[in-house]
């Protein structure tokens, strides 16, 4: 039995258990894919507080270090259910039909670029595709990027590249934007940026494993090539929290509607980190919430303790 299951091996999982463990409980890690999560995929960090930069291997790697220094287990396993057998029992279970039990779980599972399901994309991921202007745009600072998406949250990285990139093109799928008017507005008034609708990204070009242009098909089935040395990935993100449900409430996106104190209406059931409904999905912001959500757990686990 342990005190406390964590569901996802990323910078809210991690901290999580970094908090838990130095409150002495007994804690595992389980991870389906990769220790570190999503930043593993980030070449150069530079918004990280104590670090001028730092790649996300390394980042990953120094968190993973210290959780196991403080005694944390970790394993792999994709957790596929989590069962009430009690008020003071949870079930975990995994895809490969380990079950687990845990008096307080904590899910930080995170969330998932949606791509584009292209040949050859994932390995592109960090060697010319990024997902995030505020952690990669820097880097691009003068070259020529693409953005691809029509909503808020591709144009927002549009206007924000553009205030250092050489020129910034928006690929739209639909003829026409779904972001606010005022965001649109801003980019036509750029001299930099190009707006392009009822165009799709169809293949790459790439060098020496590294982006060079994107292959374009217009609704008239032309294809075109744009040389760039950058393509943001702006299609939203998909969460992968519906095998939980049972536990903890989702919102109309498939997000955890758990608030800022990262509890839900379960007992000893916690969410922490990209997977949690919220505006902001940064490291620091992962972080957080996996502090506060181990913090809760412990006392949690401290008010409800059976005498053994």
């Amino acid at each position: 039995m342990y005190d406390i299951i964590i569901v996802g091996a990323g910078p809210a999982g991690l901290t999580a258990a970094l908090y838990a463990r130095r409150a002495e409980k007994h804690v595992l890690i389980l991870e389906k894919d990769t220790f570190g999560g999503q930043i593993t995929f980030s070449p150069k960090i530079e918004n990280y507080p104590g670090y001028a930069e730092i790649s996300g291997n390394e980042l990953a790697d120094m968190l993973i270090e210290q959780v196991l220094a403080q005694g944390a287990e970790i394993e792999l396993g994709t957790v596929t259910k989590i069962a009430l057998e009690s008020d003071d029992t949870k079930v975990v279970t995994t895809e490969e039909g380990t079950t687990y039990n845990a008096r307080a779980v904590i899910i930080a599972n995170g969330a998932r670029h949606r791509m584009l399901g292209l040949p050859g994309e994932a390995a592109l991921v960090g060697k010319g595709i990024s997902f995030c202007a505020v952690c990669d745009g820097a880097f691009y600072r003068g070259k020529e990027v693409a953005v691809v998406g029509g909503g808020n949250t591709a144009l927002q990285e549009a206007v924000l590249l553009s205030d250092g990139c050489r020129k910034v093109t928006v690929i739209q799928n639909l003829d026409h934007f779904t972001g606010e008017e005022k965001l649109q507005s801003i980019l036509r008034e750029r001299d930099n940026v190009e707006l392009i609708t009822g165009v799709v990204v169809s293949g790459f070009e790439t060098e020496a494993g590294e982006l060079t242009a994107v292959r374009c098909t217009g609704s008239d089935g032309k294809e075109f090539c744009r040389k760039l040395d950058g393509l943001f990935i702006a299609i939203g993100l998909a969460p992968d929290n519906t095998p939980f449900a049972n536990v903890a409430g989702l919102d109309d996106g498939g997000y955890f509607d758990a608030g800022e104190d990262c509890r839900t209406a379960t007992p000893g059931v916690f969410i922490a980190g990209d997977c949690r409904a919220k505006h902001i999905r940064q490291i620091t912001t992962a972080a957080a919430d996996g502090s506060i959500a181990a913090l809760a757990a412990c006392t949690y686990l401290d008010e409800t303790s059976i005498p053994r």
